[in-house]
């Protein structure tokens, strides 16, 4: 509701002083999660841009409505929503408080001293009022806020990790290696420096980067708050949404604005060579989707966890190609090759059918043959299989009768998403093919 109103334009529909507040609250919010590094998932929706953080063990998700101009609906009581606007801004100006003070940063938040210098002053009456360029530096996201001097500098000491009760030994090898995964991702974009075109939507991109430890800036006629210029030599990323730009820098890359996100996602550096200028982006996938066991799980997302786990999935799909011509080819070589022994064997018979009935029609005693039998050796695995088909099948015989409705309500269920998966897999190979298709007709 706060971002809401932050974003309302300052008209006769709602007090200005609600929406000042909730610009300063929403920002400050904002510094917070910058400082904390606290942000874990983004996503690009039709309503807004979803994040999800973890603030002292709890999961937070907002929704943020893109900067666009409102054309307020008559339909609508904004009375009510001002009165629930009242209750959330005192509730996060307190939470506000108490998180900075955690931080041991300074509440109301002020700039570090250095970074205030280093942003640029130039014609800074031309941006805002001077009652709001404090707010409008606070709100660009590119700088550190300044701290309370604290009493004792010594580091803090790492805290040995016993297992809780009732956990095992692996739980709590998995929880340290998602812990190591999550520090790992805090410094996703550290040592990255961005710089930030005048198209892409500059404060959300600089709120997503500075969450992850990297630089970020764009031209000072954008906004106020830009720390370096796009002649810097030392950026390595320019976020690009355009088909073209004019003057490129060997230095850099120039990749589009859904990089960032998918990265931070993905929890991994993306190859930027999927996100260059004019490329076609691959999907933008939801990361609160968690597929379970059985679900359909697109080609996209098995490609994000291969590199997760360092493998190099484009190799391997260029050799599944070749290796799927070849066995087609030799499928077919030993698909004719069995034809043919058919054929022979068939011949073979026919034969000796018809003398068999040219030797009865002359009353001849037929030739008896007694031939060796060759021992059938069982697989043990079959056979366990098949012992356990069948202890399943007595289970299920010996059920009661609600269990037993209760099991088949399980089955159909599963089977239900089987069909599902399928039929998602058969859209998307059909699709894929159709893909192809086009590529190979505009060769």
């Amino acid at each position: 509701m706060c971002f809401l109103f932050s974003t309302f334009a300052r008209t006769g529909k709602c007090h200005v002083q609600t929406i000042q507040l909730c610009r300063r609250l929403t920002v400050e919010w904002m510094n917070y999660m910058v400082a904390s590094r606290a942000l874990r998932k983004v996503f690009i929706s039709i309503k807004g841009i979803y994040y999800q953080a973890e603030v002292m063990g709890q999961v937070i998700t907002w929704l943020v409505p893109y900067q666009f101009a409102h054309d307020h609906p008559t339909d609508v009581d904004y009375r009510v929503m001002a009165t629930f606007t009242e209750f959330y801004t005192t509730l996060l100006g307190f939470v506000n408080f108490r998180l900075y003070q955690s931080l041991n940063l300074v509440y109301p938040p002020k700039l570090d001293c250095m970074a205030d210098l280093n942003l640029k002053p130039e014609d800074e009456e031309d941006y805002a009022m001077n009652s709001e360029s404090y707010l409008e530096k606070l709100s660009a996201l590119s700088s550190s806020l300044s701290r309370v001097v604290s009493a004792t500098g010594e580091d803090e000491a790492e805290v040995d990790q016993f297992p809780a009760d009732g956990e095992d030994l692996d739980k709590l090898q998995e929880r340290e290696k998602e812990q190591k995964m999550q520090e790992a991702q805090r410094k996703l974009f550290e040592g990255q420096k961005f710089f930030l075109n005048r198209e892409v939507p500059r404060e959300s991109l600089a709120f997503v980067i500075r969450c992850f430890g990297g630089l970020v800036s764009w031209d000072k006629s954008v906004c106020i708050g830009s720390t370096y210029d796009a002649t810097d030599e030392s950026i390595t990323h320019q976020i690009v949404d355009r088909p073209s730009v004019d003057k490129q820098y060997i230095n850099r890359y120039y990749v589009q604005p859904q990089w960032v996100y998918d990265c931070v996602n993905a929890k991994i550096l993306l190859p930027v060579e999927d996100y260059f200028i004019g490329v076609t982006l691959p999907p933008h996938l939801s990361p609160f989707v968690e597929e379970k066991e059985g679900d359909y799980i697109p080609p996209e997302k098995l490609k994000i966890m291969a590199l997760q786990r360092g493998e190099k999935p484009e190799e391997e799909e260029e050799e599944e190609e070749e290796d799927e011509g070849e066995d087609v080819e030799e499928d077919d070589d030993a698909d004719e090759e069995e034809d043919e022994e058919e054929d022979e064997e068939d011949q073979d018979d026919e034969k000796n059918l018809k003398q068999m009935e040219v030797q009865r029609s002359m009353g001849k005693s037929l030739q008896v043959k007694v031939t060796p039998g060759k021992m059938k050796v069982d697989n043990p695995v079959r056979l366990e299989q098949e012992e356990k088909a069948e202890e399943k099948r007595l289970a299920i015989m010996m059920m009661k009768k609600k269990e037993k409705y209760l099991y088949d309500k399980i089955m159909f269920g599963k089977k239900r998403k089987v069909r599902e998966a399928n039929k998602l897999a058969a859209k998307r190979k059909a699709f894929d093919d159709a893909e192809k298709a086009k590529k190979k007709s505009k060769k």
